[in-house]
């Protein structure tokens, strides 16, 4: 009789979630697998969605270096007539070094790859459908969901057509379209429609809401959508979309309001939906939202005590480097081991669209909502010399400081490298810094960190100011 293997844990997916929680279970001398139904680890973070992106992001921003920054009689023009794939051929080379860096630590742990797609067989058993037609069978002590999501598709959206794509088909477009309607303008569509506009495409964006990325801080809001319309994107708000369907070898968006946009290509990225259809999870009483998404406690554990679920599948914040942090948490809780028991208070936010944007703690507008005094301080990149030499001129650094113990609550930086910029702000906050750190702090010059002092010099002057009225 074939005797049964187990483990002690089986992550199902191999995204940042799942692979953080396998490596910390094996680093505990656990035996530990991960299921995985495609040929390549790394999830929707490295095959489809994060680096992918940014790859392209970086890619973009390069074709543009003279036009941002011009040296006479120097040029670059696109052809139009590239594939996309051809056009981000690093795209591949990143992957590829991702991919590697995966399966280095995997094997290096011994964690056992079972490849197919996994699904809850029975009490603390995972049954996984190999391609070969064959069902492998494996008990475990404990199973992390970390299956990730996937992009939400309309049955009034007409995905046949080589041109209308969502957020995983993107990249795959046969050519450079030279028209882009993008529908949804959250951080995915936000991101794609500066990567594209960069590039020369004509760009459209269409937003249910009455603002792009309402969580940010409308001053960064407000800068973000000045820049859109340096790179001549079209933003509709309040517009619900009623089909997309092709005609021709175009791509037709009509609208509720009985407008219609056309385009040689149209991007959907309206909403995601977590993988948990087909992995079992009714027969254990386990039942996901409508938007596919699980339901944990502060451990990452569902309602059933030996399966646990992290990443985009259990939604908010969905990002890479929370989701990393959550499968490390998960497996700490579930084994006892004396690492993490939860997720940081204080996370960033990156935005990668163009400029770049970088958020953390408070904005203003919410500190001031929980009844806090406060004091804003603002630098801007067209005044600092490393921002000029960068041929940015629009930037901003917004600081939010408590008035009465002059600690920072919060901070929200657009411009360039306002992604990496943005960690200065966390350290300052978890640590208790603020105003008189920044102001004291001797930063290099010329550099985008002296945004902070600066930023922090024009609070420690408003408070003088009210002093001195006050006096």
């Amino acid at each position: 009789m074939h005797r049964r293997e187990r483990y002690d844990l089986v992550c199902i997916g191999s995204g940042p979630a799942g692979e953080k929680a396998a490596l910390m279970a094996a680093s505990a001398g656990k035996r530990v697998a991960i299921v995985e139904r495609q040929s390549s680890p790394g999830g929707a973070m490295v095959n489809t969605g994060t680096i992918a992106s940014k790859v392209l992001r970086e890619t973009a921003l390069l074709c543009s270096a003279f036009r941002r920054r011009p040296i006479p009689g120097v040029g670059f023009t696109l052809d139009r007539a590239i594939s996309l794939p051809r056009f981000m051929a690093r795209k591949t080379l990143v992957q590829i070094e991702e991919h590697d860096r995966i399966e280095r630590s995997i094997d290096r742990q011994g964690i056992d790859v079972l490849r197919g797609n996994g699904r809850i067989g029975g009490d603390h058993r995972i049954d996984i459908d190999g391609a070969d037609g064959l069902t492998l069978s494996v008990e475990t002590e404990h199973v992390l969901i970390a299956t990730g999501s996937r992009p939400f598709r309309p049955d009034s959206v007409k995905f046949a057509h080589p041109h209308v794509v969502d957020a995983d088909g993107i990249l795959e477009l046969d050519r450079m379209p030279r028209s882009l309607v993008v529908v949804g303008g959250g951080v995915i569509g936000s991101e794609y429609a500066c990567i594209f506009a960069e590039m020369g495409v004509e760009t459209t964006i269409i937003e249910p809401r009455d603002a792009l990325l309402p969580f940010l801080d409308p001053e960064i809001r407000t800068t973000l959508l000045a820049q859109f319309g340096q790179l001549s994107i079209r933003t509709l708000f309040g517009c619900n979309v009623e089909s997309v369907a092709p005609e021709g070898d175009r791509a037709v968006v009509r609208l509720k309001d009985g407008r219609i946009e056309t385009a040689d290509s149209v991007l959907w990225a309206l909403g995601r939906i977590g993988n948990t259809d087909g992995i079992g999870l009714e027969k254990l009483g386990i039942t996901p939202d409508k938007r596919g998404l699980l339901t944990v406690d502060g451990q990452y554990r569902t309602s059933v005590p030996w399966i646990w679920a992290a990443g985009d599948v259990i939604g908010f914040p969905a990002l890479a480097s929370t989701s990393l942090e959550q499968g490390r948490i998960a497996a700490c809780h579930m084994f006892g081991i004396p690492y993490r028991e939860k997720l940081a208070a204080t996370v960033p936010i990156g935005i990668y669209t163009i400029p770049a944007i970088g958020a953390v703690g408070l904005t203003e507008d919410e500190a001031r909502a929980k009844g806090l005094d406060v004091v804003v301080g603002r630098a801007r990149y067209r005044n600092n010399p490393r921002g000029r030499m960068l041929g940015d001129d629009q930037g901003l650094c917004k600081l939010v400081f408590d008035a009465n113990d002059r600690k920072l609550l919060g901070a929200s930086v657009i411009g360039e490298d306002a992604t990496e910029l943005v960690h200065l702000a966390q350290t300052a906050i978890v640590f208790g810094a603020g105003i008189d750190f920044f102001v004291d702090a001797c930063l290099n010059y010329p550099s985008l960190g002296e945004l902070f002092k600066y930023a922090a010099i024009d609070a420690a002057e408003t408070l003088s100011r009210a002093v001195r009225r006050a006096a």
